[in-house]
């Protein structure tokens, strides 16, 4: 599935009219309001061409006029601004104990955030599946209900994720040759919109470039917290996929082999070391006294409560967890030299007492002076995979195809 697109090019030869609605939507929703004067003088289209566009997307319920004139000499132009109203889009996504949906308008504005607990380390795939199935109809039903249209709608999966919505390998949940999005299609009744799947670092990624404090960032990576550690990378504005879909698989990397056991089977594993179920299980080593943890919330709420009373041990975990993170940015600084890496979940939860030592890490083992530039922050986003399905859910739509067609 596309998730992001280099910037649409203008062009009046052919059949283009495609190419050229996606131009005029885009201009409008990163400079509206505007008129379609500015339309034609900053994308090159020619005036009849922008009028011809404007109406359609106009009929469709896409953009609209706001009655709001430019203060400037001669006739004044009339104003345009997204519209959407009709429409929504869906991103699921799976989490360490929760299912997450999102849905936004055209305008990536939020319409329904909606948690449900689940355990979906200790579930099987059918029942996760059964649960996303009945998370996505309420969703459904809810916008529908407000008289709009889905458009889309994107799953965020913490492990690989091919080509065709099937996930050969998520170790953290103990799947393999998993078809999500063929399952999920037919649990939904073989819906009329596109029903995607992708890795909830990628989608991740998508939120963060579009909608986060780094929004419009060229290179930029999103590094996901939760059971799984997984890096979502956009260079020179794209989302980058690898030759099979499979790049970005971060938390595998092996910072020391004589350290604590992955879920993967190997040791030392940046998973490992600051993955959530690891963290939890190093700074608090009663947690799973009562058995094993299916519900995280409560404890990152307890080592936020110890951090916050200066707890000596639970600091220097943080600590310790922070130097360890530094480490995997810095491998990722030298690979990719991006301007920002935003951590998320429990690693920006956590932020103010793992970035100092993780920022600290990273100036002493990136290898290019000040980290070649790189920013190392917390996401600003609350379920940043989800709303990041949703906005990969708008794609055919923001490459100028309308909707229903």
């Amino acid at each position: 599935m596309i998730s992001i697109h280099s910037e649409p090019q203008p062009t009046d030869l052919g059949d283009v009219r495609v190419a050229n609605r996606a131009v005029v939507l885009r201009h409008v929703r990163l400079h509206a309001p505007c008129s379609r004067a500015d339309i034609a003088a900053h994308t090159g289209l020619n005036k009849a061409t922008v009028s011809s566009l404007v109406a359609e997307l106009i009929d469709q319920r896409l953009i609209r006029e706001t009655g709001l004139t430019e203060n400037r000499v001669g006739r004044p132009a009339t104003m345009l601004v997204l519209d959407g109203e009709p429409y929504a889009a869906l991103g699921l996504q799976i989490g360490a104990d929760e299912l997450v949906a999102v849905a936004i308008d055209l305008a990536g504005n939020r319409l329904l955030t909606w948690r449900r607990a689940f355990a979906a380390g200790t579930a099987s795939p059918t029942e996760t599946l059964r649960a996303l199935a009945a998370l996505a109809r309420r969703a459904i039903g809810r916008v529908g209900a407000q008289g709009r249209t889905v458009l889309g709608l994107t799953v965020g999966v913490p492990g690989l994720v091919d080509s065709a919505g099937t996930v050969p390998v998520a170790t953290a949940l103990g799947w393999r040759e998993v078809p999500v999005a063929a399952e999920l299609r037919a649990a939904l009744r073989e819906p009329a919109f596109t029903v995607g799947v992708d890795t909830v670092a990628n989608l991740a990624a998508i939120a963060e470039q579009r909608h986060g404090a780094h929004a419009g960032t060229a290179d930029l990576v999103h590094l996901t917290g939760g059971i799984a550690v997984g890096a979502g990378i956009i260079a020179d504005g794209r989302l980058l996929r690898g030759g099979r879909g499979f790049a970005g698989e971060i938390g595998h990397l092996c910072l020391d082999p004589t350290g604590p056991q992955c879920f993967c089977g190997g040791r030392g594993c940046l998973s490992a070391l600051v993955g959530l179920p690891a963290v939890v299980r190093r700074l608090l080593p009663d947690v799973e006294a009562d058995g094993p943890v299916t519900d995280y919330l409560p404890e990152l709420q307890r080592i936020v409560a110890l951090a916050r009373q200066d707890d000596p041990a639970v600091l220097s975990g943080l600590a310790e967890t922070g130097r360890h993170l530094g480490q995997g940015v810095a491998v990722l600084v030298d690979l990719l030299n991006p301007e920002a890496v935003v951590v998320g979940d429990h690693l920006a939860t956590l932020a103010p007492w793992l970035l100092p030592a993780a920022r600290s890490g990273l100036a002493t083992r990136a290898h290019a002076p000040g980290a070649g530039g790189c920013r190392l922050d917390a996401s600003i986003l609350d379920t940043a995979a989800a709303l990041g399905g949703a906005t990969a859910a708008l794609a055919a739509v923001e490459a100028g195809r309308l909707p229903g067609r």
